[in-house]
C-alpha cells in the first residue's frame, strides 16, 4: 500500500508540470508575436528630417534635402533583432549606416526598406528622397533703366541721353529754376538703390526733390544702385545753374512816324527822331535782347520780365527820354531818344 505522501507528492510533481508547461507555452506565444510582427524601432537620416516624424506604425516618409546634398545616410533598427532587414535590396543590418548617392536635381529617389522576421512576416518602409532645383545666384543686374531729371512740368535734358552703361551726365538750367526733380527707375527690382534718390528691394522707382546750389554753381547728385549679390555702382548727375543772363541790350527799336538818327544797332545808346511840326507824338517800340530783362521809361516799367516787347509815347519838345534796360543779373544800359520838331521851311 502507498504513503498517502507518495501520491500526494506525485500529485504536486504533476500539477508543477503542468504549470511549467503553461508558462512555458505562454511565453512561446510571445515570442512568436513579437518575431512575426516585423517593424522598426528607430528611423534616423540625414541631412533632413523625415516627414512625417518618425512612428513604427508609419510606413512612408517624405525627406527633404538640400540641391547641393549628392547623399543621403539612413539608420534603422528592427524591433526584434532577429529580423533581417534589406534596404534597396542589400542586406542591412541593425543601425548600420547605409549611404545612397542622389541623381542631380530635381530629382526623387525612393529607398526601400524591408524588414522579414524569421516566422515569414514582412512589412516594408518607404523613404522618398527630395532633392530640388538649385536656387538661381542673386542678380548681378546694378543697372538703371531709366533716368530723368524734371523742373516742375518740364523734362530737362541728360547730356549725354541716358543709356545704362551711362554713367554720368550733366544738366543745365536757368538762374531762376532753384530745384529739381530726379527719378531713376531700377533694371532690378530686387537691388538696392541709395545716395540722392533711394529705393529699397522690391520698390522698383525712387524719385526726390533736389535742392539746387545758387545761381552760378553746379549741383552734384549721385545715384548708387547694388544688385542682390552686392555689386555696385554710382550713377552721376551735375545740375548746372546758369548764373543770370548780363544781356541789357535792345534787339530792335523803332519810331513811329519818323526814323532814327543814327540807325539803331544794339550797342548805340543816342538818337533824335526828327519829325514835322504837325506831328504830336511819336510812339517808340523796343524790344529787349533777353525777354527776362525789365524795361522801363517815364519812370514806370513797360516791359517786365517774360514780356519782350515795351512802347513808350514821347512829344514834341518833351526832352530827351530814357528807355532803361536792367538785364538779369542787375546791370542796366540807357538809351536815349529825343524828338525834334523840323520848322517849316
Amino acid at each position: 500500500m502507498r504513503s498517502p505522501f507518495t501520491a500526494a507528492g506525485q500529485y504536486y510533481s504533476a500539477a508543477i508540470l503542468v504549470v511549467i508547461f503553461a508558462l512555458g507555452a505562454s511565453g512561446c506565444a510571445d515570442t512568436a508575436s513579437i518575431t512575426e510582427e516585423a517593424q522598426l524601432a528607430s528611423l534616423t537620416v540625414s541631412p533632413g528630417d523625415l516627414n512625417p516624424a518618425f512612428s513604427s506604425s508609419t510606413t512612408r516618409y517624405d525627406l527633404k534635402v538640400s540641391s547641393s546634398d549628392d547623399s543621403v545616410t539612413i539608420r534603422a533598427n528592427p524591433q526584434d533583432s532577429a529580423t533581417k532587414m534589406t534596404m534597396n535590396g542589400v542586406a542591412t543590418n541593425a543601425e548600420e549606416a547605409r549611404s545612397f548617392p542622389l541623381p542631380q536635381p530635381p530629382s526623387i529617389t525612393p529607398i526601400t526598406i524591408v524588414l522579414a522576421a524569421p516566422s515569414g512576416t514582412q512589412k516594408t518602409y518607404l523613404v522618398f528622397v527630395e532633392r530640388p532645383v538649385p536656387p538661381a545666384p542673386p542678380s548681378s543686374n546694378n543697372n538703371l533703366s531709366a533716368l530723368s531729371v524734371t523742373s516742375g512740368n518740364v523734362i530737362l535734358t541728360l547730356d549725354p541721353p541716358f543709356a545704362p552703361g551711362t554713367l554720368s551726365y550733366t544738366v543745365d538750367v536757368d538762374s531762376n529754376v532753384g530745384s529739381v526733380t530726379v527719378s531713376a527707375t531700377k533694371a532690378d527690382p530686387n537691388a538696392a538703390m541709395t545716395g540722392s534718390v533711394t529705393a529699397g528691394a522690391g520698390q522698383a522707382t525712387g524719385q526726390a526733390p533736389i535742392t539746387l546750389n545758387g545761381a552760378g554753381s553746379p549741383t552734384p547728385i549721385s545715384i548708387t544702385v547694388t544688385a542682390p549679390n552686392g555689386n555696385a555702382q554710382e550713377y552721376r548727375i551735375t545740375v548746372n545753374r546758369l548764373k543770370p543772363s548780363s544781356n541789357n541790350n535792345l534787339s530792335v527799336l523803332a519810331v513811329t512816324p519818323g526814323a532814327l538818327v543814327p540807325p539803331f544797332a544794339p550797342n548805340r545808346q543816342n538818337y533824335t527822331v526828327v519829325v514835322d511840326i504837325t506831328v504830336g507824338s511819336v510812339v517808340v517800340s523796343a524790344t529787349k535782347a533777353d525777354p527776362d530783362a525789365v524795361m522801363s521809361a517815364l519812370g514806370s516799367v513797360i516791359a517786365p520780365k517774360g514780356i519782350p516787347v515795351g512802347q513808350v509815347t514821347i512829344r514834341p519838345g518833351q526832352g530827351p527820354v530814357a528807355i532803361i534796360v536792367v538785364a538779369p543779373d542787375g546791370s542796366q544800359k540807357t538809351y536815349t531818344i529825343s524828338v525834334v520838331v523840323q520848322p517849316f521851311r
